[in-house]
């Protein structure tokens, strides 16, 4: 918990006045928001769009002034955590089953930083399951498909019921493992009609943020 305060907070120090901001989703992005709640409170001119119905409702509890993405053309800057990192820069998201939002969030913005406590940070991705977001009209066919090229489809549930994402839709988790072909397996899940979108963002962001015991590590993406 405190890796995940000290990187959340440390990220917090790129926030300008009168930025508009992508707040992320989950328990990392979490203190980031209560440190733009501060920063509104004292005085900060900002606006945010926010990428889950849980974190809309953390920002309103804060008073941060909140924008749909339709009303705008720009985000400046983009704060998020991740499930899995590499060194690439290449990363999993999507454990709060928010991906779909981060990944239109991520891509609208002008400058991307991902938050994270240090065991985050891995040589290859693939422990953790990849999901993906699929429309619940033929899932079972897409499940099928997924088989098939063995990425060990689960359909994630919640409270022994089918968790529904906040756009109304379906996630499958795929269990392959690591070291995980990222374009390989982008290209395949992608092509697959009634997939939305998957977990993986590969090389989005500008810099890292990681939370260890000693203070906070900043890697600077300079691909």
């Amino acid at each position: 918990m405190e890796q995940k305060r000290i990187a959340g907070q440390k990220a917090a120090e790129y926030i300008r006045d009168g930025m508009i901001l992508g707040l992320g989703t989950g328990s990392t992005a979490y203190y980031m928001i209560k440190e733009v709640g501060k920063l509104v409170q004292s005085g900060m001119n900002l606006k945010a769009v926010a990428t889950s119905k849980s974190t809309e409702s953390l920002a309103k509890e804060l008073y941060i002034p909140l924008v749909q993405i339709d009303e705008i053309n720009r985000i400046d800057l983009c704060i998020d955590g991740v499930d899995e990192i590499d060194k690439h820069f290449n990363a999993i998201k999507g454990g709060g089953g928010a991906l779909f939002r981060e990944k239109i969030v991520a891509d609208f913005a002008d400058e991307v930083i991902w938050i994270m406590h240090e065991s985050k940070l891995v040589d290859n991705i693939g422990a953790f399951p990849l999901p993906i977001e699929v429309l619940p009209y033929g899932h079972t066919q897409v499940i099928e498909k997924l088989k098939e090229y063995s990425f060990s489809p689960t359909i994630r549930r919640k409270g022994g019921n089918i968790f529904i994402t906040d756009n109304g839709n379906y996630i499958v988790d795929l269990h392959i493992g690591k070291p995980m072909d990222v374009n390989d397996i982008y290209n395949k899940v992608n092509g697959i009609i009634g997939v939305l979108e998957t977990g993986l963002f590969i090389n989005s962001c500008k810099r890292i943020i990681v939370g260890t015991d000693s203070g906070t590590k900043i890697i600077e993406n300079c691909d």
